[in-house]
């Protein structure tokens, strides 16, 4: 497993670097310095292994728990995610992967679906605690939500190199928070995210 795991961390970094189409099965057995052999005995095609880096990052953001209580454990998850994208390669990968899935032979919607219900799920415990403006319908404010959130990352990456990410993220949700969560709850949320979510610095 340990070869496996090598050969997925090496497509992660070819994939960030060079996107899906771009990259080649020479360019990552070459990253991950095993075999020809080695590398098709885990994965069949370069399709097969781009998807086990998506698998991968998807077992790490379902693992990550929730560091507070109603709608700041939806910030908080924002920034983590954000966090996660400029630190974390394996992450940057399966973001860039997504985003250029038209050009794969099988176009896959799941990773979108999953962020949408994952936001949601964050919703409705808001809601539940009474932080929601009673207007708010849960899954449209998390199609929202990651909508707003995949446009931010876009553009810092291209503007900045995301140097600028965790800015443009405490100003989206300065300008959202108002038309979702109720006055007097205001107060109580940070848009910076939680004291115990460590931000990384650009």
């Amino acid at each position: 497993m340990k070869t496996r795991r090598e050969i997925i961390r090496a497509a992660a970094e070819v994939f960030d670097q060079r996107g899906y189409a771009a990259a080649t099965m020479a360019e990552i057995i070459a990253a991950a310095g095993v075999t020809k052999g080695a590398v098709y005995f885990h994965f069949a095609s370069k399709e097969e292994l781009a998807q086990a880096v998506i698998d991968v990052q998807s077992e790490w953001f379902n693992t990550g728990a929730d560091p507070a209580s109603g709608f700041q454990a939806v910030i908080d998850a924002t920034m983590i995610y954000a966090n996660a994208l400029i630190n974390d390669v394996v992450v940057r990968a399966t973001n860039r992967l997504v985003i250029e899935r038209g050009s794969f032979d099988t176009p896959n919607t799941e990773p979108y679906l999953a962020d949408i219900m994952t936001v949601r799920d964050l919703l409705v415990r808001a809601d539940e605690a009474g932080d929601l403006l009673p207007r708010v319908d849960p899954y449209v404010a998390a199609q929202t939500i990651t909508g707003a959130f995949t446009g931010i990352q876009l553009s810092s990456q291209v503007l900045s190199h995301r140097t600028d990410l965790i800015e443009r993220l405490v100003n989206m949700w300065k300008l959202m928070l108002p038309g979702l969560v109720k006055p007097e709850r205001l107060l109580t949320l940070d848009p910076t995210g939680s004291p115990q979510v460590e931000l990384a610095q650009p």
